[in-house]
């Protein structure tokens, strides 16, 4: 009893000592080593800037929203309540936010910080913002700001993270939150995954059935596809409303949503709602295993088409994204095999995806929106079609060098809901496989063996939470951090300016605004931070 109660107190010490961390020092330096690194930092002659009450931050009205931003964060990180102003007054210090045609990247900025002020200047309103997140991350560190130039802009235009809302349901403010998170990061996209075999997420009008029915499950297999199910019913699912809301909610912070409705595979939650969709008809059940299921879109079926297109005109009216995913991933061929109707379209079953997915294309192209998809629409897929690549970086080398636009998102290095330890037995997730941190950094989505045009093709990376086994809010988190950082020096960082060591510096001072939004985040690479893995009685 007495070793469990000194740990107690340690871990209490801890706690204390990293509370008393959270808000920055006064009259302590800023450290502008943040994550992701900027890609030219210039300490300049000349004093500090003292961040105190007295400063004011002076926007013009198209820049409101990100002076709001900035606001707030100081408020957080600093305990600085500054006002914003519009006008410039005489003996007044600022933070000065501007968008000018100086900067040429359209997300880039240009920090310039001395004695009488700070001056922020973006290639666009979204330049503007990751100039805040990088001014909040080093205020974390203290409010006096060292004279310094910041010149920077990001390697790809696509940084993305996916959420599996399908598998279990996460609320709308959850959402939101890991929305927050993005934006923390600087990422741009956030992949919305809405439906899947277990779980029909979204609402569709034209299909009610799809949340009364499609939306709910009966239970859910325990432990790794065991024999037991656990009989509790599990559902839930986004009112168009909700949608919208979360949308503007993550335009707000330069983040686009691009919705994913996985088709023709992993649709038995729609297929339950509307069994005649199926080449068996049925009857079908929301799914309570993980994995792949046999049942499918018919593909030789005209209501399915009808039925696509009628979910995807809503789709496309919440959200206005560009890019629509269309998933395509780990689709059976054996029922159309079986199928009178598929085998009427007198197409080999190799065939048949491809001659589903150029439906799916050409309605999207029809109304100005484009198709991404899972690397197995490769094959026979519209040359304009747009690949991420999930089975590794091979396939999207491929797409690359035929001319399509790639996304990078290897299960290598990208699926977050595996382990972070080889450890499995402390380890709060039930999944498989390993990418620690390190794994994460070391991703190249562009290498050398690329060739100049296909190199052209990458327009980023993603990483992906499946949510097979994550069970709360918390261990979504812990699963995306500290991995999330990781990611984002990948997408944002040029490579001659990564070294681990050195972001491992940095992620230890950013963990401190981790907790201090309390998100959880797995500690790994401080072993003094984690609970004894045994206790000793």
């Amino acid at each position: 009893m007495k070793t469990i109660n000194m740990n107690f107190k340690g871990m209490v010490l801890t706690a204390l000592i990293s509370l008393g961390s959270m808000t920055a020092a006064a009259g302590e330096p800023a450290n502008y080593n943040v994550v992701p690194l900027p890609q030219s930092i210039q300490m300049t002659k000349g004093a500090a800037f003292e961040l105190d009450a007295n400063v004011q931050i002076l926007a013009p009205a198209e820049l409101q929203q990100e002076a709001e931003f900035l606001k707030q964060y100081l408020k957080e990180v600093a305990k600085l309540d500054l006002s914003i102003a519009s006008k410039r007054a005489k003996k007044v210090r600022y933070i000065e936010l501007a968008v000018s045609p100086k900067v040429t990247a359209k997300e880039g900025y240009v920090l310039n910080i001395n004695q009488k002020g700070i001056t922020l200047q973006g290639g666009s309103a979204a330049g503007v913002f990751y100039g805040i997140q990088t001014l909040r991350k080093a205020v974390n560190e203290g409010t006096t700001m060292p004279a310094a130039t910041i010149a920077d802009a990001p390697r790809f235009g696509y940084r993305g993270m996916m959420l599996d809302c399908s598998r279990h349901f996460w609320s709308a403010d959850f959402v939101k939150k890991f929305i927050d998170l993005l934006a923390m990061h600087n990422m741009n996209i956030f992949h919305w995954h809405l439906s899947d075999d277990q779980g029909w997420r979204i609402e569709i009008k034209k299909y009610p059935l799809l949340t009364t029915i499609g939306s709910q499950r009966t239970g859910t297999i325990l432990g790794t596809n065991s024999d037991l199910d656990d009989g509790i019913p599990h559902g839930g699912f986004y009112t168009q409303q909700e949608a919208r809301e979360i949308v503007k909610y993550a335009q707000e912070r330069h983040i686009t949503i691009i919705p994913e409705i996985d088709m023709p595979g992993h649709m038995l939650a729609a297929l339950a709602c509307y069994p005649e969709l199926g080449c068996t008809g049925g009857p079908y059940e929301v799914g309570h295993y993980w994995g792949v299921y046999t049942d499918v879109l018919c593909v030789g079926n005209p209501k399915v088409y009808e039925f696509v297109e009628g979910v995807l005109a809503e789709i496309m009216d919440i959200f206005p994204s560009e890019v629509i995913h269309i998933g395509g991933d780990e689709t059976p061929t054996v029922k159309w095999e079986a199928c009178p109707k598929c085998q009427t379209l007198g197409l080999s079953k190799d065939q048949l995806q491809a001659h589903f997915t150029q439906k799916v294309f050409d309605f999207l192209t029809a109304h100005k929106r484009r198709a991404l998809g899972w690397d197995e629409i490769l094959d026979g897929c519209p040359k304009d079609a747009m690949i991420m690549s999930w089975r590794g970086s091979e396939p999207g080398a491929k797409a690359a060098e035929a001319g399509h636009d790639v996304v990078m998102s290897p299960t290598s290095h990208c699926y977050f809901d595996y382990l972070q330890s080889k450890e499995a037995q402390f380890e709060p997730s039930r999944c498989g496989g390993f990418i620690p941190v390190e794994k994460v950094y070391s991703l190249e989505p562009a290498p050398e063996s690329f060739s100049a045009e296909a190199k052209q093709h990458i327009l980023g990376a993603q990483a992906n939470l499946w949510s097979e086994y994550l069970l709360t809010e918390g261990l979504v988190e812990y699963q995306a951090l500290p991995r999330m950082a990781a990611l984002s020096e990948v997408q944002w960082t040029q490579p001659e300016l990564k070294d681990f060591e050195a972001f491992k510096e940095r992620l230890t001072r950013l963990t401190s605004i981790y907790e201090h939004y309390n998100y959880k985040y797995a500690k790994h690479l401080w072993p003094e931070r984690q609970l004894p893995s045994r206790w000793q009685f």
